[in-house]
């Protein structure tokens, strides 16, 4: 059984069966008007080099290995661990700069997260994170994909699960879309799941046949 919690933006913590808390681009909340992420993280990824997603200080144990925008595989405390590159806009990072979207292997799943990503992967990328279980997408447009370019990124990804991020919450004083942009574009043969939690848990064996969305409250 793994688990999966969000701490709002782009922030998720994968925690495993013996307890091992993986943390993906934590920010420090106050900087971005919600609450900051209560974790100890014994691993943490970073995907790119902005306030709102290397705030590491937060969560990470004194001996938590920060891993900071990796490109290339490697494996962590018994979790796998590729880093692709990609771009935080349209133009190869001409006005953004470069991210890392992280696939993440435990427990016989695979997560993908896709950082800031500013563009529909190309087929390079794509090849390196497939297969994908669980996927972590932008949705929130301004400063990554929106909603129209989040489900040409779905198109191309295919995963099991999807995770919106990156979007507008109640408090955030960033100008993002709200995820309803997202939503609404959604086909009507897809299922999306209201949670009344912050956090899910998986089992592979578990994964539903038909890929879903699974909102998190947004507050």
């Amino acid at each position: 059984m793994v688990l999966v919690r969000w701490f709002g933006h782009a922030c998720f913590e994968i925690v495993t069966s013996d307890d091992l808390s993986l943390v993906i681009d934590p920010h420090d909340g106050r900087s971005i008007g919600i609450k900051p992420p209560q974790t100890h993280a014994d691993i943490v990824l970073i995907t790119h080099d902005h306030f709102d997603h290397n705030a590491y200080s937060v969560v990470a144990k004194p001996e938590a290995e920060v891993i900071h925008m990796f490109v290339g595989e490697r494996e962590v405390r018994g979790v796998r661990i590729r880093g692709v590159e990609a771009y935080h806009d349209t133009v190869k990072g001409k006005r953004r700069g470069r991210v890392v979207l992280y696939r993440i292997e435990v427990e016989g799943l695979s997560f993908v997260h896709l950082g800031d990503l500013g563009h529909v992967p190309e087929e390079e990328q794509a090849s390196k994170l497939k297969p994908i279980d669980v996927l972590f997408i932008p949705v929130g447009g301004t400063f990554t994909i929106d909603a129209s370019d989040a489900w040409k990124t779905i198109d191309v990804l295919t995963p099991r699960v999807v995770i919106p991020m990156h979007y507008w919450i109640p408090g955030l004083n960033l100008p993002l879309r709200p995820v309803d942009d997202f939503i609404s574009k959604a086909p009507s043969t897809w299922r999306v799941e209201r949670i009344d939690r912050n956090y899910i848990e998986l089992k592979r064996e578990a994964l539903p046949d038909k890929t879903i969305i699974v909102l998190s409250p947004q507050t």
